[in-house]
C-alpha cells in the first residue's frame, strides 16, 4: 500500500507587514506571521509590546494602516465582518454579566449567536468544562478559575474555528492554569487553531510555536527549540557566596550579555561565547564558586531580547 502524502499545512492566519499607528506612537511595525490551523501559537512579549493590538487587527475589529494578509481565509482590510463571526475572543478583563448565573450567562450568549437551542448548548459547554453543579452560582461570586472556565466557556459555543486568547489565566492560580491548558489542547486535537498571549513561560512551553513582540515589531519565532537555538546565547550557571555582590561585578564585563538570579544560583549568558568565557577566566578560577555550562532556558532568550529592545513610547 502507497505511503500517505505528508499533510500540507493550512495557514489559518497569514500576515505580512502588518503597522499600526496611534497618533505619533507605532504600536506595531511591519509584523509578518503565519498561524497553521489546530496550531496553539503562543504570543509573548511585554506590556504595551503590542500583542493586544496585534490580536484586534487580526480578527477585525481594527483596521490596519498597512500591510495585508488573510485570517479563515478573509481579507483582514476588506472581510473584517466574516472574520468575526468565526473567531472566539478573550479579553483580558471577564466580560459577561456578574449578576447572572453560569448557565444564564452561557444561555445568553448562545441567543446573542442565534444558536437553535440555547439551553442544551449551555448544557454542553457545563459540562465540557467541568461547571456542572455551579451552574445556579452567579458570575460575580466565582473565583478566578471559574470566571475564566466560564468565558472559555462562552468563547467556544458557537464552535468557532479560531479562538484568540488575550493573557487568559493572569492572576490565576497554577492548578486552573494547568486545568485550563489541558482543555486547550484538547480543542486544538479537534482541529480549533487557537493564538495565545501570554506571560508566563511555562505556557509558552505548551505552544506548538511561539512569537516573541517587543515595542511593536517580531523579534523572533519558530518552535521553542527553535527560538531558543537562534538566541546564539551560551550560557553559565554559577552557584556560591556573595551571588549579589558576583552578579554586579558580572555584568559589567566584556561578553557578558545577560546576569540574572535563579534560585540560589545565576544564569550568565553571552552571545559572543569566546568573548564572554575570557572575561568569565577570574571568576572561573575562584573556588569558591562552582561553574556549570547550562543550555538556555526560554526565560533566558526572553530576558536577552528585551534587555536589547528600545521601548517605543514617544
Amino acid at each position: 500500500m502507497a505511503s500517505a502524502e505528508p499533510r500540507t499545512p493550512d495557514p489559518v492566519i497569514e500576515v505580512e507587514g502588518l503597522t499600526k499607528s496611534f497618533g505619533s506612537k507605532v504600536v506595531v511595525r511591519n509584523l509578518t506571521m503565519r498561524v497553521d490551523r489546530g496550531q496553539i501559537y503562543g504570543f509573548l512579549g511585554p506590556n504595551g509590546s503590542g500583542k493586544t493590538t496585534t490580536i484586534r487587527m487580526l480578527c477585525g475589529l481594527l483596521t490596519p494602516d498597512a500591510g495585508r494578509g488573510t485570517c479563515l481565509g478573509y481579507d483582514i482590510l476588506t472581510q473584517a465582518h466574516l472574520i468575526k463571526q468565526h473567531v472566539g475572543y478573550m479579553t483580558q478583563r471577564f466580560s459577561l454579566y456578574q449578576d447572572l448565573s453560569i448557565r444564564e450567562n452561557l444561555e445568553f450568549v448562545a441567543r446573542v449567536f442565534g444558536l437553535p437551542d440555547p439551553p442544551a448548548s449551555a448544557r454542553a459547554a457545563i459540562e465540557r468544562l467541568g461547571l456542572g453543579g455551579r451552574e445556579a452560582q452567579l458570575a460575580g461570586e466565582l473565583s478566578g478559575g471559574w470566571k475564566q472556565r466560564l468565558a472559555l466557556g462562552a468563547c467556544i459555543l458557537p464552535q468557532p474555528d479560531l479562538l484568540l486568547l488575550d493573557e487568559p489565566t493572569a492572576g490565576v492560580d497554577p492548578k486552573a492554569r494547568r486545568e485550563f491548558w489541558n482543555e486547550i489542547h484538547s480543542l486544538a486535537a479537534e482541529g480549533l487553531t487557537v493564538l495565545v498571549s501570554t506571560h508566563y513561560m511555562d505556557e509558552a512551553e505548551r505552544c506548538h510555536e511561539i512569537a516573541y513582540i517587543a515595542y511593536g515589531e517580531l523579534l523572533t519565532h519558530g518552535t521553542v527549540d527553535e527560538v531558543i537555538r537562534q538566541s546564539n546565547l551560551t550560557t553559565w550557571t554559577v552557584s556560591g557566596p556573595d551571588l549579589h555582590d558576583v552578579g554586579e561585578k558580572l555584568t559589567q564585563l566584556s561578553g557578558v550579555d545577560m546576569v540574572a538570579p535563579f534560585g540560589a544560583s545565576l544564569h550568565v549568558s553571552g552571545r559572543d561565547r569566546e568573548k564572554m568565557e575570557g572575561s568569565l577566566k577570574p571568576f572561573m578560577a575562584d573556588a569558591s564558586l562552582k561553574w556549570e555550562p547550562s543550555e538556555p532556558s526560554l526565560e533566558d532568550v526572553f530576558i536577552d531580547l528585551m534587555s536589547r529592545s528600545k521601548d517605543n513610547f514617544p
